[in-house]
């Protein structure tokens, strides 16, 4: 775990709640000066924590308000079997996120489609063709929230 102290903590913080505000602005925000604020967050880049900026889209107004997770089973469960189909599905344009898991599931996939037909299609004319799907599992997702800031862990002492 990365060490971090409280101005660390303060502009990821900040950069969680708007990643495009300017330097100046982040500077402003935790109380450093701007060279301050830049060699933190550049310190920040090259240690691996801020790992890149994205955009968080609003799934239904760019015509996917259909979401869904999709847990899988694969089979043989061999180290190839499993790398090879998570990079095939992390690949679909339908595809949110890929999570590799422990338990009774593989994989669980988060979809964002256009409606219960695309989703039914993805499952069935996508997924269940796939010869190492042993098992598919489907929940539609009602609502998605995120928190907008997550704190680094406290280490214990």
């Amino acid at each position: 775990m990365a060490e971090l102290d409280e101005l660390d903590q303060a502009l990821l913080r900040e950069l969680q709640r708007d990643a495009r505000r300017t330097n100046r602005e982040l500077a402003a925000a935790t109380g450093v000066s701007p060279s301050t604020s830049l060699e933190r967050v550049r310190s920040l880049r090259e240690r691996g924590v801020i790992r890149g900026y994205r955009l968080d889209l609003d799934f239904a107004k760019i015509g996917r308000p259909v979401q869904a997770l999709i847990a899988l089973r694969v089979h043989p469960p061999k180290r190839q079997v499993i790398e090879a189909f998570r990079e095939w599905v992390a690949l679909l344009p339908e595809t949110v996120g890929v999570f590799v898991v422990t338990g009774g599931e593989d994989f669980l996939v988060h979809v964002a489609v256009p409606d219960n037909d695309a989703l039914y299609a993805f499952v069935i004319d996508r997924l269940t063709q796939r010869p190492e799907v042993a098992d598919v599992r489907t929940s539609v997702v009602f609502e998605h929230i995120r928190p907008r800031v997550i704190a680094p862990a406290k280490r214990n002492a």
